[in-house]
C-alpha cells in the first residue's frame, strides 16, 4: 500500500495499487524516495511546502522523508516506485510533478515483476539499473501550487481556495488582508516567488484536473473554478497541459483503457 512504510533492501523496487476515487492517505512518509506514475485518475499530494496533482500518464517525485498526503480522484491505478536515495548521487532532491516517457513507463510496469531479490548481471537488474538512468533525466512540469507560511498569506489562500469561482483579484486580495495591492503583490514574491495571478492559475489548473476526473463536464469545470466561458478555459489548460480539455480527457480515457 502506498501508505505503509517502506524500507528497501536494493537499489529500487516498483509496485501497482488500484485505488477506489474518494480514498484519502493521510500524511506519512518514506525512508527512501518514491515516484508515483498514474496510469489512470488524479492523484492529489499535499505537503507542508505546497501541493502537487498528477495527472494521467505523468508522476510526482518525492524525496525521502518528506510528509505527505495523498487523496484519490476518479479511478486511480498508480505504479510506484521506491528508491534508495543513494542509488544515484544525482537524483532530486525536491517534490516536483514531471513527464513519464514512453520508455519509463515501459520500464515502470516491466520492474513491477521483478523480485527485490534479482541476480547480479541479471536481464532484471539491467532493467533496474536502467529505470535509475532514466529517472536523472525527469523534467518538471508546473502542475505544482507552492504554500506561504506567513499566517496572513495562509489564511488568504484558504480564503480563495474555498471560493475557488469568484473572480478574485489583486484588490479582492487587498481589501481582505485590508492592505495594498502592491504589498500583496510583494508578499507573495517574497514568500511563492510568484505574482498573485500566477498562483492563482496554477491553483485552478490543480482544482481543473481534480474535477475532469470526478466525471465533471468542460463546461461545469470551467463554471467552478472561476471561468465565464468554456472557451477561456480551454484557452488556460491549453496553454499549461499543451492539449485542449477536450483532447486530455480522450487521453485520460485511451489510457485507462490501455492501462495494465
Amino acid at each position: 500500500m502506498l501508505f505503509k512504510e517502506h524500507t528497501i533492501h536494493s537499489a529500487l523496487i516498483s509496485h501497482a495499487e488500484d485505488y477506489p476515487h474518494g480514498t484519502v492517505v493521510p500524511y506519512h512518509s518514506h525512508n527512501c524516495a518514491q515516484l508515483l506514475h498514474t496510469l489512470s485518475g488524479v492523484i492529489r499530494v499535499e505537503t507542508n511546502k505546497g501541493i502537487w496533482v498528477i495527472p494521467p500518464n505523468r508522476g510526482v517525485w518525492i524525496p525521502s522523508g518528506i510528509q505527505h498526503s495523498l487523496k484519490i480522484i476518479g479511478a486511480v491505478q498508480v505504479r510506484t516506485l521506491f528508491v534508495d536515495p543513494l542509488a544515484r548521487a544525482d537524483l532530486p532532491h525536491t517534490c516536483a510533478v514531471v513527464g513519464i516517457s514512453d520508455l519509463l513507463k515501459a520500464l515502470i510496469v516491466e520492474a513491477v515483476s521483478i523480485p527485490e531479490n534479482r541476480p547480479t548481471g541479471s536481464r532484471e537488474e539491467r532493467i533496474i539499473e536502467l529505470i535509475l538512468d532514466e529517472l536523472r533525466r525527469l523534467k518538471n512540469i508546473a502542475f505544482h501550487v507552492p504554500m506561504p507560511h506567513s499566517e496572513t498569506l495562509v489564511r488568504l489562500c484558504q480564503q480563495i481556495n474555498l471560493r475557488i469561482s469568484h473572480p478574485w483579484t489583486t484588490a479582492d486580495a487587498a481589501a481582505l488582508l485590508n492592505t495594498s495591492e502592491r504589498t500583496v503583490a510583494r508578499q507573495f514574491q517574497q514568500e511563492l516567488a510568484l505574482t498573485f495571478g500566477e498562483w492563482l492559475r496554477r491553483s485552478r489548473l490543480l482544482r481543473a484536473f481534480e474535477h475532469l476526473a470526478s466525471g465533471d463536464s468542460i463546461l461545469e469545470t470551467a463554471l467552478a473554478i472561476g471561468y465565464d466561458s468554456p472557451s477561456a478555459f480551454s484557452a488556460m489548460f491549453k496553454s499549461r497541459v499543451g492539449v485542449s480539455p477536450r483532447d486530455y480527457l480522450q487521453q485520460a480515457r485511451e489510457a485507462e483503457s490501455c492501462a495494465v
